[in-house]
C-alpha cells in the first residue's frame, strides 16, 4: 500500500512539473499512452481479469434473464388467452336460453347479437356457435355465418370433452376453445368456440416488453457497479499478482486438500494444528475453529494424540477415532530445510469394510434368489411346494415364515373364479427357529381383516412391510390378544408378500423376525418379492396339476369297480392307490373281478403307461372291452388277442385324428374254476402274479411273455395250474415293486418275503404288502388284487352222459329230480326239469355226438350245463302263436336268472343259472 501511495505522489509531482514548465519533451499523446499502459497492466492482474469475466457473466445473465422474462411473458399471455378462451366458451355454452335458441327456427338471429355482446365484454376476438354439422350460426364476420367451422370439432361432438387448439382460421392464426352444447338429456346438439388471434396475444406481450427491458438494464447497471467494487477489493487482497503467480501458489494446496480423497492434517513443531482439510474434519469430528489449537485440545483418542505430538513417522497404522478405524501415514515437514512439523494422511478403512460388506450382502441375496429357484417347486404338490418355501427362508432370511393359501387353491380351483365366496385362507406351511411362536398354527383357517399387511398385500398385489410391530399400527386388529403375545415373544418386524402368478393371487407369505435385532428394510422387501414370485409360479403349476389330478382321479375311480360281484370261487380283497399328485398323478392301472359261467371267476389286472386324463380314459375303454370279451366266455389267450386287435385299431384312429397312441398297455388275465381247482392264465407284457400256497411257499409262476397290447405280430400263450384250496393269487402292477429307491427285482424279492409271513386273509394280506412295499410318495399307480381260492364240494357237482335219443329225456328228468331231492332243492325240480329238457332236446336235435349234463350246486345258485360236440350256436326266437316249435330257449330265458353259451375244444356248453331259495342258501 505504501508503495502504491508513493507512486501516486510521484505521478502528481511529475504532472505539476509538466504543466509549469512546458518544454520540448512534452507531447500531447503521452498521457493517453500512459493510460493505455496502466489499463493493460491492470487487466493482466487477477482482479482485472476477474472484473472482465464477471462483467461478461453478468451481462450474459441479464440478457438471458430478459430473454426468459420476455418468453415467459409471451407464454403467460398465451396461457391467459387459452384460459380466457376456454372460460368464455364454457360460460357461453352454459348460458340460459342457449338450448332454446339452438332449436329455434332462426338460431343466427337469436345467437349472433348475444355472441357479439359477449365477445366485446370478454375481450376475445370471436365467439362462434355451430350445429352438429359444424355449420356456423354466429361469427364476427357476418359473411362467415352458414359456412363450415374450421377446427377439431369431432371429439367434442362425440362427447369426449373440451378441445383447445392453436390453428390458422378464417381470421388468421389463433387459439380457440371448443366446448359442447348439451340438451337436458345430455346429448350434444352443437358447440361453442371462443378464441383470440395471435396478433391480439402478441399485442399484449409487446406492451410488457418496455418494462422487462428497463428492469434488465437497471439490473445490468447495478451488477457492473457491484462487480467493480468486488474487483477493487480482490485487487487489494491479491496485491496485484497475476494468474500465473496465483496458480503456482495454490496448485500444491489444491492438489493436497481437494484432489485426494484422504484426510490431510499439518501439525506445527510446537503441536499446534496448522491445517486440516474437509475429509480430516469429517473423520476426526474436528470443530470449525480447530486450526491454531493444540492437538491435545481437539478431543482425539490418547493414542492418536500421542502420535500427532510425537512427530514420528508412521505407515498405515490403524487408530480408533469415534466409531471409525483410520489408517494413518505421517511424515516430517522439516526435511530439505522445510518448516518444523508433520503432515499426516488419514484413510477411512471402516467405509471400505462396509462397502465390502454391502457387496457381500448383494452377492448373498443373489445367491439366495438363485437357490430359491432350485429348491422350491421340486414337486407338483401345492402343500409340499409351500413347505419348501417356508423351510428355505428360515433361518437365512427370516426367523419364522408362514404360507397361507386360498381354500379354493388347495382344491385346484381357479383362485379368481367367479362366485368365490370369500378370501378365506388355510395355513399350509409354518417354519421357524423355534416351535412355540404364538402365531396361527398349521391348518388354521384365517380371514385377514383389512388393516393387516396380509389383507393389504392381497388386495394390492404388492409386498407390505411392517418394520416395527411394537407400534401396533393396525395389524393387531386381527387378534389383539394374540398380537400382544407375539410382541412379548419377540416378534418385531414383518413382511407380507402376496403369492401372485399369471395375474392371480393364490395366497400370502409372511416373514417374521425375532431372534436377530435388525428389522426388515426396503431391500429385504425386494428380496422377499423375488423369492415369493419364483415360488408363486411353482405353487400355481402345482395348483393346475392338482386340478387335473383331481379330475383324473374322479374319472378313474368312476371307471374302476366300486363293488366286486358276488361269487363263490374266490375270497377277494383289492387296493388301488393313485400316484402322488406331485409325482406324476393318476395313471392307467386297473383291476377287475368278472363272474363267469359254471361258477368260474376271471381276475384281471392291467396298466396303461402314462398319467393323466388320457391314461384314465384309455383304462376305462380297455376295462369295458375286457368285460365284453369275457361275456363271450373266451379263453385267456383269445381274449388278449381280441384286446390287442382293439388297441391296434384305437391307435390307428388316434393317429388319424392327431391323438396319442396307447402303446405300452399291459394286461394279465386269468380264469379260476372252483370245480376243477384249475387256473388258466395269460399275460400281455405284464408282470407274473405271485402264488402263495397254503403252506406259505411263495412263487412267481412262469407265464409265456406276450408283447404289450397294441404291438401285434406275436401270439399269446396260456399256462394252466391246479391250485390247492386256500392258495392265494396276488396280482399287482409295477408301481408296487418298482420305485426310484429300488429296481424291480429287489421289489419282487421284498414282495416274496412279505407274502411268506403275511396273514392268510386277503384283506390282511393287502395291508401287510402295502405296509412293506408302499413308497412314501408313490410315483406310479398301484393296483393290488389278492384272491384266496375256494373249491366246491364234489358232492355238489353231478355229471351224466346222455344218449342222443329223444327217449332218454324222460329218464333224465327222473334222475335230475332225485338229485335235487338229495340236495334239498325240491322247489327247483320243476323249473330245472323244464330247462334241462329243452336243452337236452335241442342238443339231440342238432348234434349227433355225445351229450353231457352237469349240475352244480353253488352257495347261492344252481347251475345247469348241457354240452355237445356241435359248434352251432342256437338263437333265441319269439315263436308265433301258430308255430309248433321255437319256444325252447325262450322258456329257458324266462325261468333262469342267467343263461349263455361258451365254446370248448370239443364243442359248446349251454348253461343256465337259477337262484337258490333263501332258506336253502348256506
Amino acid at each position: 500500500m505504501r508503495n502504491g501511495t508513493d507512486g501516486r505522489k510521484e505521478n502528481m509531482v511529475r504532472n505539476l512539473r509538466i504543466r509549469r514548465s512546458p518544454g520540448p519533451e512534452q507531447h500531447p499523446a503521452a498521457p493517453a499512452a500512459g493510460r493505455r499502459r496502466r489499463l493493460a497492466e491492470s487487466l493482466r492482474t487477477v482482479a482485472g481479469q476477474v472484473f472482465i469475466l464477471q462483467v461478461a457473466i453478468v451481462a450474459l445473465l441479464v440478457v438471458g434473464t430478459v430473454t426468459a422474462l420476455v418468453l415467459q411473458a409471451r407464454s403467460d399471455v398465451r396461457r391467459e388467452a387459452r384460459n380466457q378462451s376456454l372460460a368464455v366458451a364454457e360460460t357461453f355454452a352454459n348460458s340460459p336460453g342457449l338450448t332454446e335458441a339452438m332449436n329455434s327456427p332462426d338460431p343466427t338471429a337469436e345467437l349472433q347479437p348475444a355472441a357479439e355482446a359477449a365477445r366485446e365484454a370478454a375481450d376475445v376476438d370471436f365467439i362462434v356457435v355451430t350445429n352438429e354439422d359444424a355449420i356456423r350460426y354466429t361469427h364476427p364476420l357476418p359473411d362467415r355465418i352458414g359456412k363450415t367451422f374450421v377446427g377439431t370439432i369431432e371429439p367434442v361432438l362425440q362427447g369426449e370433452g373440451v378441445v383447445v387448439e392453436w390453428i390458422t382460421g378464417t381470421i388468421g392464426p389463433l387459439v380457440q376453445a371448443i366446448v359442447p352444447i348439451t340438451d337436458d338429456s345430455g346429448d350434444v346438439i352443437g358447440v361453442v368456440c371462443a378464441g383470440v388471434t395471435v396478433e391480439h396475444v402478441s399485442g399484449q406481450a409487446n406492451r410488457q416488453l418496455p418494462v422487462v427491458l428497463g428492469a434488465g438494464g437497471a439490473a445490468l447497471l447495478l451488477s457492473v457497479v457491484g462487480t467493480g467494487l468486488t474487483s477493487r477489493r480482490l485487487r487489494r487482497q491479491t496485491h496485484g499478482l497475476g494468474p500465473a503467480e496465483m496458480t503456482r501458489m495454490y496448485d500444491h494446496h489444491d492438489a493436497v486438500l481437494h484432489v485426494v480423497r484422504e484426510g490431510v492434517i499439518i501439525v506445527a513443531g510446537d503441536g499446534r494444528l496448522l491445517l486440516a482439510n474437509d475429509e480430516a474434519r469429517r473423520l476426526l469430528h474436528l470443530p470449525p475453529e480447530a486450526e491454531g489449537r493444540q492437538v491435545t485440545d481437539l478431543g482425539l483418542s490418547p493414542r492418536l494424540t500421542e502420535l500427532l505430538r510425537s512427530g514420528r513417522p508412521a505407515s498405515d497404522e490403524v487408530y480408533l477415532a469415534g466409531d471409525r478405524l483410520l489408517a494413518i501415514n505421517q511424515r516430517s515437514t522439516d526435511q530439505d530445510g522445510g518448516p518444523p512439523g508433520t503432515v499426516a494422511t488419514l484413510r477411512d478403512t471402516t467405509e471400505l469394510q462396509e462397502l465390502s460388506g454391502r457387496a457381500d450382502t448383494a452377492r448373498a441375496r443373489l445367491r439366495l434368489v438363485y437357490e430359491a429357484g432350485l429348491r422350491i417347486g421340486n414337486t407338483l404338490d401345492v402343500v409340499r411346494t409351500s413347505e419348501e418355501l417356508a423351510d428355505f427362508v428360515v433361518p437365512q432370511f427370516a426367523d419364522f415364515a408362514t404360507v397361507d393359501l386360498l381354500e379354493r387353491v388347495l382344491s385346484g380351483d381357479d383362485p379368481g373364479r367367479a362366485g368365490a365366496h370369500s378370501n378365506l385362507m388355510r395355513r399350509v406351511a409354518v417354519s421357524g427357529i423355534r416351535g412355540d411362536a404364538p402365531i396361527y398354527p398349521l391348518g388354521a383357517l384365517i380371514d385377514f381383516v383389512p388393516t393387516t399387511p396380509q389383507a393389504e398385500g392381497f388386495q394390492s398385489g404388492m409386498a407390505v412391510l411392517e418394520p416395527d410391530m411394537r407400534t401396533f399400527s393396525g395389524w393387531q386388529e386381527q387378534d389383539p390378544s394374540r398380537a400382544r403375545r407375539m410382541v412379548q415373544y419377540g416378534l418385531h418386524s414383518m413382511i407380507s408378500a402376496p403369492l401372485q402368478a399369471r395375474g392371480d393371487i393364490l395366497g400370502v407369505v409372511t416373514f417374521w423376525r425375532s431372534g436377530r435385532p435388525q428389522p426388515f428394510d426396503g431391500e429385504d422387501v425386494t428380496l422377499a418379492e423375488e423369492i415369493v414370485a419364483r415360488a408363486a409360479l411353482a405353487v400355481d403349476n402345482a395348483r393346475r396339476y392338482t386340478r387335473e389330478h383331481t379330475m383324473a382321479v374322479t374319472l378313474q375311480r368312476s371307471l374302476l369297480p366300486s363293488l366286486l360281484p358276488e361269487q363263490q370261487a374266490l375270497d377277494v380283497a383289492h387296493r388301488y392307490l393313485p400316484a402322488h399328485a406331485g409325482m406324476g398323478g393318476v395313471g392307467g392301472d386297473w383291476f377287475d373281478v368278472i363272474r363267469l359261467s359254471g361258477a368260474r371267476v376271471a381276475l384281471v389286472v392291467g396298466d396303461v403307461v402314462g398319467h393323466g386324463l388320457h391314461a384314465a380314459a384309455t383304462m376305462g375303454r380297455l376295462r369295458t372291452a375286457v368285460h365284453n370279451f369275457a361275456a363271450l366266455d373266451l379263453p385267456p389267450e383269445e381274449l388278449l388277442w381280441h384286446l390287442d386287435e382293439l388297441v391296434t385299431r384305437i391307435d390307428h384312429e388316434e393317429a388319424d385324428d392327431g391323438g396319442r397312441a396307447i402303446t405300452g398297455a399291459t394286461c394279465l388275465y386269468m380264469i379260476y374254476d372252483p370245480v376243477t381247482r384249475r387256473c388258466t392264465m395269460a399275460r400281455a407284457g405284464h408282470l407274473e402274479p405271485a402264488l402263495v400256497r397254503p403252506d406259505g411257499t411263495v412263487e412267481f409262476p412262469e407265464l409265456p411273455g406276450g408283447p404289450p397290447l397294441g404291438l401285434g405280430g406275436l401270439p399269446f400263450e396260456t399256462a394252466e395250474r391246479e391250485l390247492p384250496e386256500g392258495s392265494r393269487l396276488v396280482l399287482f402292477t409295477d408301481g408296487l415293486v418298482e420305485s426310484r429307491e429300488r429296481d424291480i427285482d429287489a421289489g419282487l424279492e421284498l414282495l416274496r418275503a412279505r407274502l411268506a409271513d403275511a396273514p392268510t386273509a386277503p384283506e390282511e394280506t393287502c395291508d401287510a404288502v402295502l405296509g412293506a412295499l408302499l413308497p412314501e410318495r408313490p410315483r406310479d399307480d398301484i393296483a393290488l388284487l389278492v384272491a384266496r381260492t375256494r373249491a366246491l364240494d364234489e358232492n355238489h357237482v353231478a355229471d351224466w352222459d346222455v344218449a342222443p335219443d329223444p327217449s332218454s329225456v324222460p329218464s333224465m328228468r327222473g334222475v335230475i329230480t332225485r338229485k335235487l331231492g338229495a340236495w334239498g332243492l325240491d322247489d327247483l325240480a320243476f323249473t330245472t326239469e323244464l330247462i334241462l329238457s329243452e336243452l337236452i332236446t335241442n342238443a339231440i336235435r342238432y348234434t349227433s355226438g355225445a351229450i353231457g349234463v352237469r349240475l352244480i350246486r353253488a352257495d347261492h345258485t344252481l347251475i345247469c350245463e348241457v354240452h355237445d360236440s356241435s359248434s352251432t350256436s342256437p338263437h333265441l326266437r319269439h315263436a308265433e302263436i301258430t308255430d309248433e316249435g321255437g319256444r325252447g330257449l325262450f322258456l329257458v330265458a324266462q325261468f333262469a336268472d342267467r343263461w349263455g353259451i361258451r365254446y370248448t375244444d370239443e364243442g359248446k356248453v349251454i348253461w343256465a343259472e337259477q337262484p337258490l331259495p333263501e332258506e336253502e342258501a348256506p
